[in-house]
């Protein structure tokens, strides 16, 4: 079995983050302008949907950080252990 690369956790976290950030921003996006046309409401549903879309992000990179720093301690409390 092939060892990982050092910055493949890395570049997994950093992609995962990165789609919290554009993919609820870009379908609040389409969803809003659709929304507007659909009911001329222009701009309030698509600046609703972009808030909407913000918070997802939020909650989205709050669970996946506080993941990553669960994946952090179990791999410093294994590296203790091996020490000991």
């Amino acid at each position: 079995m092939k060892k990982q690369a050092w910055w493949l956790p890395a570049m997994l976290m950093f992609t995962r983050l990165s789609v919290w950030i554009i993919g609820p921003v870009i379908v609040g996006l389409f969803v809003g302008k659709w929304l507007d046309n659909k009911y001329q409401s222009k701009p309030w549903l698509f600046l609703l949907s972009i808030g909407i879309a913000f918070i997802i992000s939020m909650f989205g990179l709050i669970k996946s950080t506080l993941d990553e720093y669960k994946k952090i301690e179990i791999i410093e409390k294994n590296k203790k252990l091996k020490k000991e």
